[in-house]
């Protein structure tokens, strides 16, 4: 099957060899990979083009690599086996299921200690050159967390990665190579015999919203497009208020009732609740992974939007009541530990304390929107990081976010928390001996507080004392003040299950079946499971390959990397299938 030359979308017939759906970052590289090896494409996104790239253009464009020129120029000792050491301690793989993403896993680390650089610069994405430490873990050298600091941050964050993607999407357009078509709604996968044909769904009338804002769902007819291999590339569910609730993992607790959204109301699982429909296998549907440092954003763009705060490690964290989080729950440590500890608090909410000598330092919000210099790519703009005073997006949230209280002692601050809450939930008295209790921690070198010893530990490595951490202090030392409270929500974010693939990017289905001796990954002896000839999936929509590959934690900057690495290699297992 062909497309007939067309140098325009509009004038291109939609018959194509392969379908992707979603026009997220997944979805460009798998298109834009799969038109690169001579196959036609059809892109169908629901939302319109002002929103290409999908959540990867608002990110922080954080990077997963491995023993880096970048690292390595810091004085960072990293290796594949520390690296692994350190992702096989968070996923804590203990299912059957988990078979391809270990698989996916291991795979990744190879591609991330090895040739994602290159192929990154070899498409124009540059780095920034301090590397950021994200999940310091557990306190277990087996457990959790990065031993080292791997959070590589794109010049340019989110629009930096799409950017090049996008481009090559453009060339492919010109040339007839790809064609896009928005409002497109992909309702359901058509099925005959036992192989994936194609798609059908609703046209949307067209809708120049902004980016991110809700778009209208009004349908002004319908499609019905088939062809030899259907890609889903549509996200996950985590702007899905009612289906993350229907499937919040036990070991979690309750869902809070009070969150916002890290994702708009369009990721919402549309594309893997119709997979799973038509025969695929959804595994791992309870893994998720949601941010416990949300705030209200007071500029918002969707519906309950909100915005993570990337803290440094000085920050005292208390619950509702006041009361400190035990370790591991520490800013930047362990997110899954303390989002299942607030669970058990009774209230959604918890509190840091800081001082304007920490906000000033540590705080950096999550997003491509909330950092111009680095979205702008301003060196200028970027060196005032170290200059006294806030940086302009933190300073704007201490000026208007309703999240956010100063005061010059603990009574006052207090006074304005309980306010903000409406209920007194905190003591004066008692919060003011937690801080002082905290404080007396500093008075040596050393201290028994582990808070306390990793901040000394941290302010070791130069990138963190240069620009992440701030020179250890008393809370209430009236040269570091004002005091400031943050009031902080569970922000609602990750799916880290997903559709099950295999290497390949082929969607395994729910029935169970034995392994054909000639298959290509698509059957696994004693596994249990085969492809469901015809369909593939990539990015979150696949758990970020296999799944599943992160298992129950992450390690951050792996997400952006997933849609990288998995959108890649559904393509190249589509090509190989085709040929």
């Amino acid at each position: 099957m062909g497309v007939p030359g067309a140098g325009a979308d509009g004038a291109a017939s939609d018959t194509a060899d392969v379908i992707v759906v979603g026009a997220g970052l997944a979805g460009l590289v798998a298109a834009t990979e799969i038109a690169d090896g001579g196959r036609r494409v059809l892109l169908l996104e629901r939302e319109g083009e002002q929103d290409l790239g999908g959540q990867a253009w608002w990110s922080f464009g954080g990077l997963f690599l491995i023993d880096s020129p970048e690292q390595r120029r810091l004085g960072i000792r990293d290796s594949l086996d520390l690296a692994r050491q350190d992702w096989l301690g968070s996923a804590a793989f203990d299912s059957p299921e988990d078979h391809w993403p270990r698989r996916w896993a291991e795979a990744y680390l190879q591609f991330a200690a090895g040739e994602k650089r290159h192929w990154l610069r070899s498409l124009g994405v540059r780095l920034f050159p301090v590397v950021g430490w994200a999940e310091r873990g557990d306190g277990r050298a087996e457990g959790h967390g990065n031993s080292v600091p791997r959070f590589h941050i794109t010049w340019g964050t989110g629009p930096g990665i799409v950017d090049p993607f996008a481009a090559r999407l453009a060339a492919h357009r010109a040339t007839g190579r790809i064609v896009l078509r928005t409002r497109r709604a992909v309702r359901e996968l058509l099925v005959e015999g036992d192989r994936v044909t194609g798609v059908r769904g609703d046209v949307l009338v067209a809708d120049a919203t902004e980016r991110g804002i809700g778009s209208s769902r009004e349908v002004t007819g319908e499609f019905t497009h088939r062809a030899a291999a259907v890609l889903l590339a549509t996200g996950g569910i985590g702007g899905n208020e009612e289906l993350v609730r229907r499937l919040w993992p036990a070991d979690l607790g309750t869902m809070p009732e009070q969150f916002v959204h890290g994702v708009p109301a369009s990721v919402d699982g549309t594309g893997m609740l119709a997979a799973e429909r038509a025969g695929a296998r959804w595994i791992h549907r309870d893994r998720m992974w949601h941010y416990t440092e949300g705030i209200r954003n007071w500029d918002p763009v969707w519906r309950g939007h909100g915005i993570r705060i990337l803290p440094g490690p000085s920050s005292l964290w208390i619950d509702a009541r006041g009361r400190r989080l035990p370790a591991p729950a520490y800013p930047g440590f362990d997110t899954t530990s303390t989002l299942r500890h607030l669970r058990t608090t009774g209230h959604d909410h918890s509190w840091f304390v800081l001082t304007r000598k920490i906000i000033e330092k540590e705080f950096a919000l999550s997003g491509s929107e909330q950092n111009p210099d680095l979205t702008g790519r301003d060196w200028r703009q970027v060196a005032a990081r170290v200059k006294p005073g806030a940086p302009g997006p933190v300073q704007a949230f201490l000026d208007h976010g309703e999240d956010f209280l100063r005061s010059r002692s603990v009574e006052g601050l207090v006074a304005q928390m309980n306010a903000l809450t409406g209920e007194d939930l905190i003591d004066a008295r008692e919060l003011e001996q937690v801080i002082r209790a905290r404080d007396a921690q500093l008075r040596n070198a050393f201290s028994k507080d582990t808070q306390i010893t990793a901040l000394h530990g941290a302010r070791k490595y130069v990138g963190d004392r240069l620009i992440r951490t701030a020179a250890p202090h008393a809370l209430l030392d009236p040269q570091a003040g004002p005091l400031i409270a943050v009031r902080l929500h569970v922000l609602l974010r990750k799916t880290l299950g997903g559709l099950e693939t295999d290497l390949g990017g082929r969607v395994q289905r729910t029935a169970s079946v034995g392994a054909d001796e000639g298959a290509d990954e698509g059957a696994v002896a004693g596994h249990g499971t085969a492809a469901l000839p015809g369909l593939y999936a990539a990015g979150e929509a696949s758990g970020f390959g296999g799944g599943g590959m992160h298992g129950h934690s992450a390690l951050e900057g792996t997400f952006l990397g997933g849609c990288l690495f998995s959108g890649r290699q559904a393509a190249h297992g589509i090509l190989r299938d085709l040929r």
